[in-house]
């Protein structure tokens, strides 16, 4: 089944507002250079146990990790940043939390880059390669994905948008082959950094997501 999930939130109305259209997941980001960072001592309101907390670290200590990640009660661990396949398994044998690894799609991107990983991560989550760690909002070419040649998950950011979506969903349902779990919204459904305009994302759910998922499930 294809979830979705919306990232970089921080505001805690917006948070329970966001929350009110279920996503599947939400993704917080504890990286301190990011426009989206949730800040020090931040407080997480209550989010319904259907929706799973996504910890997003760039680059960021095993301690750390494990000390954000049981403060906040998070379900998945998402890593921006150049962690090794070694600290990959070690965070995962300390935390047995599910661990996503992120890859910037553009120069010198091959899914070669992917391989070592394939034994101790969950799922691989391919964003647009940009200046920022994520957030850029730019697409990549989707096309790459038919090249695809493993059967671990994908999470699909980088620059999704209301307008762009029905390109993407067409060209998944001509490739059901390509694995992908998660659309990952961010950038294009905001009014500014970490704040997200609710109306658009539930245009997009009613509109474009459901429909596309009915009529994957009728196929």
């Amino acid at each position: 089944m294809l979830q979705w999930k919306i990232c970089g939130m921080r505001d805690a109305t917006n948070i329970s507002a966001v929350a009110s259209l279920s996503p599947h997941f939400m993704g917080f980001i504890f990286y301190e250079n990011s426009k989206r960072f949730v800040g020090q001592n931040w407080q997480m309101p209550y989010l319904s146990r259907q929706i799973q907390k996504v910890g997003v670290f760039v680059n960021e200590t095993s301690e750390n990790i494990a000390s954000i990640a049981q403060k906040y009660a998070l379900d998945y661990l998402q890593l921006h940043g150049e962690e090794s396949p070694e600290f990959c398994e070690r965070l995962k044998q300390k935390l047995h939390l599910p661990i996503v690894k992120a890859f910037g799609v553009g120069q010198g991107f091959e899914f070669s880059n992917l391989e070592p990983y394939l034994p101790c991560v969950d799922a691989f989550l391919l964003d647009t390669q940009g200046k920022e760690r994520g957030g850029n909002g730019i697409a990549f070419d989707w096309q790459i994905l038919q090249s695809y040649p493993y059967s671990k998950p994908l999470w699909i950011s980088g620059g999704i948008s209301l307008e762009n979506s029905l390109v993407l969903f067409e060209f998944l349902q001509q490739k059901p082959q390509i694995p992908v779990q998660v659309i990952d919204l961010n950038s294009r459904f905001e009014i500014e950094p970490a704040l997200k305009d609710v109306e658009k994302l539930k245009t997009w759910k009613t509109a474009i997501f459901e429909p596309f998922c009915q009529t994957i499930n009728e196929t």
